[in-house]
């Protein structure tokens, strides 16, 4: 019973990081309808920025702050520079560019730090926890509270200020926003710099993981998230012909079964267009 609750709670911390990087995904397809390909790289970079700044000297939450603050400001000129003026291009134009963009973050990121591994450090102590006969890993309660407070703060962002609404009915009704006054442009690139800082928010709780390379890449997203990292987990450790080597298969067999059967996602309706 103990393993299977390490497990379980070692599943949930992975399963909130994937939540948090499929959550950034989400807030820039319901507000642009374009998949961001480069989603994962632009994690990856900033991840990249903290190791710096934590080899340079940085305390470790000094560092995680001003990543924080550099990948908002990253995602929001990437909005401006990079994908505004193909904002009315094809879809496949579209593509291309995001596309271009991971090509681009991947390559530079291993010209300027090579493609081997590097360690990256845990906020959280390395003493496991002990709760009653079950011992816990630090960084994986660590790494869902920090999961948490992302969610909350989200939430309440979205749900309580004036900006957050203004994203909203800008992502909903374009048009109507423009006559209500609401800068929809703006908006938008706020959308992709939030998405930025949480995607570095999910690379900095992964990277002590999985390590840092170049291809590290880390609601109905968060719950899909918290799903698959439970259900990999718990596959790797009880299914023995699959083991840890095959456990990343499980969890992309998962995505690919919930595309095909809920295409519009697990909490998702289907959309109909009259014509």
């Amino acid at each position: 019973m103990e393993i299977f609750l390490q497990q379980v709670v070692s599943g949930l911390a992975t399963g909130g990081i994937y939540g948090s990087l499929a959550l950034a995904l989400v807030m820039i397809y319901q507000a642009t309808d374009v998949v961001n390909y480069a989603q994962g790289e632009m994690a990856m970079f900033s991840t990249y920025l903290a190791w710096t700044m934590i080899n340079a000297g940085l305390p470790y939450w000094a560092a995680f702050v001003a990543t924080l603050a550099i990948a908002f400001v990253g995602g929001l000129v990437i909005e401006r520079v990079v994908i505004r003026p193909v904002e009315n291009a094809p879809i496949l134009t579209i593509v291309i560019v995001c596309i271009g963009l991971l090509v681009i973050l991947n390559s530079l990121a291993g010209w300027i730090y090579s493609y081997i591994q590097k360690p990256f450090p845990s906020p959280f102590p390395e003493t496991p926890i002990v709760i009653g006969t079950v011992v816990f890993g630090a960084h994986d309660l660590g790494a869902i509270g920090v999961t948490l407070v992302v969610l909350v703060f989200l939430y309440g962002f979205f749900r309580y200020t004036m900006l957050g609404l203004a994203m909203r009915a800008a992502a909903q009704n374009p048009s109507s926003s423009r006559l209500c006054g609401i800068r929809v442009g703006w908006m938008l690139a706020v959308g992709w710099g939030l998405a930025a800082l949480v995607g570095a928010v999910a690379g900095m709780m992964v990277a002590p993981i999985v390590f840092l390379d170049p291809n590290t890449s880390p609601g109905g997203a968060v719950l899909g998230g918290l799903i698959v990292g439970v259900v990999e987990n718990l596959v790797g450790t009880y299914v023995r012909f699959i083991g840890t080597e095959l456990k990343l298969t499980v969890a992309l067999t998962m995505i690919l079964v919930v595309l095909v059967v809920k295409p519009s996602g697990l909490f998702g309706r289907a959309v109909v267009h009259r014509v």
